[in-house]
């Protein structure tokens, strides 16, 4: 009898760890540079949001040419991700051709010489476009993503890994060979990319504003040892994918999500 209720006890705690284990293994790695999201749940609460729009200009400045080239490949992934979690996704078309018509009559706010925003006349370009589109489509929301290029070093541990905005990710290297100096200087800092989401409802308010990491756009040249601009940009399907699951937590939760409970 007594054998057995050690036995007992024992297949019990051989069960109670393994569902400690499996709990640890299913949550991700906390990661400091996690972007402290701002999310408005009293205006969420007020006007729910069911059908959005991504506008094909950015909220803050241009982005650097080479990004904005990519721009609208992000902006079809991020179109998706909304659809997969119930949202309706109005045609970037559409916004785009109200845009232009309200352009023409308000001027361009954006100055290409210094990239700076006229406020006065953005305001009233957007209201423009917003009206068109509730009157068409019934929109609750804008979702505007802007691609950022920040800096970061691939740390000099033994696993040589970049962390911001909440992704890790490994240095990419291009050029003759794959191998890399010891002499290679860790503490360099590479170009990398994130994407902002600023998420603003009919009365063109912010409800919602986050950032999530994507890739580095520099990769170490194996010719000259230094970072170098890559010669694809944004092309791993899955870090995309993590990048916009981690900049639109918690509007869409995101279950690896990396920063605080």
């Amino acid at each position: 009898m007594r054998d057995s209720t050690i036995a007992g006890f024992k297949g019990l705690c051989l069960l109670a760890l393994g569902v400690l284990l499996s709990a640890c293994a299913g949550t991700p790695d906390y990661n400091p540079t996690t972007f402290p999201y701002e999310l408005d749940q009293g205006k969420l609460a007020a006007n729910s949001i069911r059908t959005v729009v991504i506008p094909h200009v950015n909220l803050g400045p241009p982005s650097r040419n080479y990004l904005e080239d990519e721009a609208p490949r992000i902006d079809g992934y991020v179109s998706a991700y909304l659809k997969e979690n119930g949202y309706k996704v109005i045609a970037q078309r559409e916004f785009e051709q109200r845009w232009n018509t309200a352009v023409r009559a308000y001027g361009n706010p954006v100055d290409p010489t210094t990239g700076r925003t006229n406020m006065k006349s953005f305001s009233l370009i957007m209201q423009d476009v917003r009206d068109g589109l509730v009157k068409d489509f019934n929109l609750d929301a804008f979702v505007f993503t802007d691609l950022l290029e920040l800096e970061a070093p691939f740390s000099g541990g033994l696993k040589h890994v970049a962390r911001w905005d909440g992704v890790t990710r490994k240095p990419a290297v291009q050029g003759p060979g794959n191998s890399i100096s010891a002499d290679f200087d860790w503490n360099a800092v590479a170009a990398v990319a994130s994407l902002q989401v600023a998420i603003f409802n009919t009365d063109l308010e912010r409800v919602f504003f986050s950032r999530g990491g994507l890739d580095a756009t520099d990769a170490i040249d194996t010719r000259t040892e230094r970072y170098a601009r890559r010669r694809t940009l944004l092309e791993n399907k899955d870090n995309i994918k993590e990048g916009i699951g981690i900049a639109l937590h918690p509007f869409i939760e995101y279950e690896d999500w990396p920063g605080n409970p």
